[in-house]
């Protein structure tokens, strides 16, 4: 039996997820030496769309093709929608609809990377573990705070299928394969691919701390742990002291040893940088992003903002809306 996919492509999406999962499927047919799996590609319009790295794929089908696809032979087993950056300008009424259709039917339906704002956005995650890049965390849980959503490689909720994007897509694509023809097709296709294993769905997106920051001391890992852990509601330096066992004074001194700035300093960074990606990924009014981040007036906010970025918050959304802009237009130009 042929197992069907379908890759639905929204415009600026990433090309690594989609293509890696892809290669796996490619690849598991050439070890089998059939083909136990077939994938075509959609679009919107079915016409040529740009990725977010400027490459341009020709999809097979359009969005019409694949709603009356639904109803007969061609009826995909696993839909995947693939999205990127700039995904919350993506709104289609008639794909939102069809992914209901799709879930109705019983069909898998999955999202690469940012993919998972757009099931968020057709109501398909209520009640659903899911997963999203841990770029995009800040603005989904803060848009959809009722959805269970979770920094995993992937997650596999019944008929519902999300990765973080990246190299995450392959790990779920040879999670699936696995299901289906066992651990030693999948041991081929990672020496094929050049990767040495499956990591597990649970498996951490970022890189561990002390490696993303070059800091090996534990207490001042503990720190930075207890202040992401806190944006929202900020600890105080007593608070912080009491938590790890050590006095406001040693913690200052370790600071300026290993972060080359003090605690208070580091703590507004990335409060600012949480900030950022909420302006960024949502359309949260200015004051409710200053309150998500632990400012107690939108005006503090403002001025703490300007001194690290040289822009306010209201200029700062609206120079990236008009990069969206310029961007959508050279991408309408690619398909055209």
């Amino acid at each position: 039996m042929v197992r069907s996919f379908v890759f639905y492509l929204v415009p600026q999406f990433s090309l690594l997820p989609f293509t890696s999962a892809i290669e796996a499927l490619r690849i598991a047919n050439r070890m089998l030496g059939y083909e136990a799996y077939r994938w075509r590609i959609a679009s919107d319009s079915g016409l040529k769309i740009c990725s977010s790295s400027g490459i341009a794929i020709e999809p097979d089908t359009s969005l019409a093709d694949e709603r009356r696809a639904l109803m007969g032979e061609k009826r995909p087993d696993l839909v995947l929608v693939c999205s990127g950056i700039d995904v919350e300008d993506y709104y289609n009424k008639s794909f939102e609809a069809w992914l209901r259709e799709l879930n109705n039917r019983g069909c898998g339906i999955g999202a690469m990377c940012t993919g998972t704002h757009l099931l968020a956005r057709a109501g398909l995650l209520k009640g659903r573990r899911c997963a999203i890049h841990w770029e995009n965390m800040p603005g989904f849980t803060e848009t959809w705070p009722e959805i269970d959503a979770h920094a995993d490689l992937f997650v596999i909720d019944r008929n519902i299928y999300t990765s973080a994007g990246g190299t995450a897509s392959l790990d779920m694509i040879l999670h699936l394969i696995g299901r289906e023809f066992g651990e030693g097709l999948v041991n081929a296709i990672c020496e094929q691919a050049l990767t040495d294993r499956v990591r597990l769905s649970s498996e951490r997106q970022r890189l561990p701390l002390s490696a993303r920051l070059g800091v090996q001391n534990g207490k001042v890992l503990q720190i930075i742990e207890l202040m992401e852990a806190n944006l929202a509601e900020p600890l105080s330096l007593i608070e912080i002291a009491d938590a790890v066992g050590l006095s406001r004074r040693q913690i200052e001194r370790l600071y300026r040893q290993e972060m080359g700035r003090s605690p208070a300093r580091y703590y507004l960074e990335i409060r600012l940088d949480r900030a950022r990606r909420l302006l960024a990924q949502s359309t949260m009014p200015i004051v409710d992003v200053a309150v998500a981040c632990g400012f107690v007036s939108a005006s503090h906010f403002s001025k703490c903002y300007r001194e690290i970025y040289q822009c306010s918050p209201q200029q700062e959304r609206a120079q990236r809306r008009q990069a969206r802009m310029s961007v959508r237009e050279s991408a309408i130009g690619v398909a055209v």
